[in-house]
């Protein structure tokens, strides 16, 4: 991706766009890939690279909630649990289950 090439395609583009997102973290890219998916014209604008801090601060798990049962946020787990199923069977190659240990003190 050349930034210059791509920002003068924005600037002399006559169409507008559906969409417009500002942020490409990892909220931002996802709007804009599920908005695209639905057949929408999407602009997703970003000041410096697109996820930069977003994924440098992720932890990469995709725990499904389970972290939120101490709290007793059952529909949150369920939420998070579904979503992590639809992760699963959409993307195999990236989501991948892991074996770790959590101590207890």
């Amino acid at each position: 991706m050349n930034r210059d090439k791509n920002l003068e395609r924005i600037r002399t583009r006559r169409v507008s766009w559906d969409i417009v997102i500002i942020g490409g973290g990892a909220s931002g890219v996802g709007c804009a890939v599920d908005a695209a998916a639905r057949g929408l014209d999407v602009l997703l604008l970003e000041q410096y690279d697109f996820g930069k801090g977003t994924s440098s601060r992720s932890t990469k798990l995709i725990h499904g909630g389970v972290r939120y049962l101490a709290q007793g946020d059952i529909p949150l787990v369920r939420e998070a649990l579904k979503e992590r199923g639809i992760l699963k069977r959409n993307a195999p190659h990236v989501v991948k289950a892991r074996s770790f240990v959590v101590p207890c003190y």
